[in-house]
């Protein structure tokens, strides 16, 4: 009797353990992989302006990403696009020069694809527009300078950088 007692509590342990993991696995923070969650096709942007300045920041978890400050023009037109149909379906004008907080990606992405930006660099973005940390930011899908584009993201928001890493 001793022993199916012990067997009875083994087995339990053993399924209290397998509902709790993923509970404990889900409340991890966010990190590179939870961007692509942020990134909603419906909210997608274009704006163009010219880079205000260029900055490395550190992740929770050690990941080194590149963010942006854009600085748009104040006769800029902020255009949404319908990715299903591409084609327009709202048009903004805004007034007054502002800046804007561009999400690119992992730092080791950008220098890996041979890609870097400077003050004064005129770029073109297409991005979702997403809450961060309290304040709007673009994460971009697309980065276009001069004749170069920066493919960063596929049209559900999905990092190309995921696929290359996961497959080293």
């Amino acid at each position: 009797m001793n022993r199916v007692n012990r067997l009875s509590v083994a087995i339990g342990f053993g399924l209290l353990s397998l509902l709790v993991l993923p509970l404990a696995f889900a409340q991890r923070g966010a990190g590179p992989g939870q961007r692509a969650r942020m990134y909603n096709p419906a909210n997608e942007t274009i704006v163009k302006g010219a880079v205000e300045e260029v900055k490395n920041v550190t992740g929770k978890h050690g990941w080194n990403g590149t963010h942006l400050v854009l600085k748009v023009p104040g006769n800029a037109t902020d255009v949404r696009e319908s990715v299903e149909e591409g084609k327009v379906v709202a048009e903004t004008l805004k007034k007054g020069d502002r800046t804007v907080d561009v999400h690119l990606g992992p730092a080791a992405y950008l220098k890996e694809k041979g890609v870097s930006f400077a003050k004064g660099d005129e770029i073109e973005v297409t991005g979702a527009k997403a809450d961060f940390q309290g304040s709007e930011a673009i994460i971009a899908r697309e980065v276009k300078k001069g004749t170069e584009t920066l493919v960063l993201r596929d049209a559900q928001g999905i990092p190309k950088w995921s696929r290359s890493w996961w497959r080293r």
